[in-house]
């Protein structure tokens, strides 16, 4: 069977980052999609942990290379998900998480049926204004920005499977757990497994 593939979407500060890394960190097998980014590394941020950083002209070669699941224009900078990242491993059966943002992961549904979207919200436009400024990475203009835009982001929360509040950092992360281990739990990703057993049980 094909692994799962989960898509993580957040407006900017919401907290899908810190949720995803300590996702992984208790469900290390599952295979984060390092995303390529046209902009300049952050203060703290590391080639191929955070994102892949390449130029813009590298970025559109890529792209007219067809070597993105999906690409688009964020915040003025071009983010895509490559192929390679993520069909391999979801033919080999390995489950594979993108943090993409709601363009982004609408483009890959159409792709990839079955996929398993997840919306994160924060508790008040207050504590996300709050949490952009803490970040302490932003331009003012920058933040004002990213604040305006959340405004469109979060229209498309309904277009996911999932929604949670990241108001308490750890019930959000057990709900983001619950998620995944509910889609490992269905019937048609376990039937490799559980053949020997049902047959063993339904015998004659």
């Amino acid at each position: 069977m094909p692994g799962s593939l989960f898509i993580v979407a957040a407006p900017s500060g919401g907290g899908k980052t810190s949720l995803v890394k300590a996702l992984l960190e208790r469900e290390p097998q599952i295979a984060l999609s390092v995303s390529y980014t046209s902009r300049a590394p952050r203060p703290g941020e590391v080639e191929g942990v955070h994102y892949h950083f390449v130029g813009r002209d590298i970025f559109e070669a890529m792209v007219a290379r067809g070597e993105f699941f999906e690409h688009f224009l964020v915040h003025g900078d071009l983010k895509g998900t490559a192929r390679s990242a993520v069909e391999p491993l979801l033919a080999a059966g390995r489950d594979v998480l993108l943090e993409i943002d709601w363009q982004g992961a609408r483009k890959v549904r159409e792709q990839v049926p079955g996929c398993v979207g997840v919306f994160i919200l924060p508790p008040s436009r207050a504590e996300l204004e709050r949490r952009l400024r803490r970040r302490a990475q932003d331009s003012e203009d920058t933040i004002r920005r990213r604040l305006a835009n959340s405004v469109e982001e979060v229209r498309h929360a309904g277009e996911f499977d999932f929604v949670i509040v990241n108001d308490v950092f750890e019930q959000a992360l057990e709900d983001l757990l619950a998620i995944v281990r509910s889609q490992r739990l269905r019937h048609a990703a376990q039937r490799e497994r559980l053949g020997p057993l049902l047959a063993q049980l339904t015998a004659p």
